[in-house]
């Protein structure tokens, strides 16, 4: 059946110059078809796993072996590097640390476009430079195939939890058949406009947000000083104007909340070298754009700082922590 498809697809795109998105519709039809998955690292993995969920046989790959375990014990094939995952499905998702690595997955030695079928719909939910996503969109049209950047929202848990949100760049004719697969992971799939805007939205997102953690655990710490009970403190905030997703759902200070990494010597979550990258990422589209963004240059600087002082592996929210030793705590 999956051929049949695959074939139909092949004999429309042939009748354009470009990409059809003609596609679209026996996208659809062919829902249960195989998906392909490259990159399950802690965001990865959960992902895969909703795919494998929702009755989607996933043909998955990491450059780390031992990754790939747990989702191939739930089922999942595994091959040994994206060209393989592109043989064998035209519809795939990456999950990705950096745009280095997307780069070199889908265009290396053994890339998804060394053996990308004609009419695939390639979904990147990485976080990467938008002009990076719009180059390889471009080297896949060259190649008959679709790109869309989807990166994501909401970290490890709503990972997890299918509740992730994505946001979505590209050919909006493409954004149904994308919808259908970035649904099973997340509750909230937006269509931002064309190829890079999907990284736009998480980029500016992802700068508010480390100066919002930054802006909380410099709160808390406040009050701890000042004599208050962290817990007290955070349920006045929560309930008051400061109010916001680094004090009310992953706060930075142990102790006051269960299940985040502030409450596990900050392990797991998403992790301070990462977000330094995004702020670096933040930086040079401000930088380009001549946009002036003040706290996010500081909050950048504070982050490469945090990865210099052994902070790297940590989560984000470890920024509290760090402040504290700062202080001679």
């Amino acid at each position: 059946m999956a051929a049949v498809l695959r074939g139909s697809r092949y004999l429309v795109g042939r009748c354009c110059k470009h990409v059809d998105f003609a596609f679209v519709s026996t996208r659809s039809m062919a829902s249960k078809t195989q998906v392909g998955f490259v990159g399950l690292g802690n965001m990865g993995n959960p992902m895969a796993k909703n795919l494998l969920k929702h009755g989607y046989p996933v043909i998955a790959t990491d450059v780390f072996p031992e990754s790939c375990k747990e989702v191939q014990e739930l089922g999942a094939q595994i091959v040994d590097n994206p060209a393989e995952v592109a043989e064998k499905a035209d519809r795939i998702i990456t999950m990705l640390p950096s745009s280095p690595n997307v780069i070199d997955v889908y265009t290396g030695p053994n890339g998804i476009l060394k053996k990308v079928k004609k009419g695939s719909l390639l979904i990147d939910s990485s976080t990467i430079d938008p002009a990076v996503s719009k180059e390889m969109a471009a080297d896949a049209e060259k190649m008959g195939a679709v790109f869309m950047d989807a990166p994501v929202s909401g970290g490890v848990g709503a990972a997890s939890s299918g509740k992730l949100t994505f946001m979505v760049g590209g050919a909006e004719e493409e954004f149904t058949a994308a919808k259908e697969l970035l649904s099973c992971m997340g509750a909230n799939v937006i269509y931002c406009g064309q190829v890079g805007t999907g990284q736009a939205a998480k980029i500016c997102n992802n700068m508010l947000l480390a100066i919002g953690m930054i802006g909380t655990s410099e709160a808390m710490n406040l009050g701890i000083r000042l004599g208050l009970d962290p817990k007290l403190l955070a349920q006045i905030l929560n309930m008051s104007s400061g109010r916001c997703w680094s004090s009310d759902t992953y706060n930075p200070v142990p102790g006051v909340m269960e299940g985040v990494p502030s409450g596990n010597n900050y392990q797991g979550g998403f992790g301070t070298q990462l977000m330094a990258k995004d702020l670096g990422l933040a930086q040079n589209t401000a930088t380009n754009t001549k946009t002036p963004v003040p706290l996010g240059s500081l909050a950048h600087q504070m982050y490469r700082m945090m990865c210099a002082r052994g902070y790297a592996n940590k989560d984000f929210s470890s920024v509290f922590q760090f402040l504290r030793e700062e202080e001679g705590q």
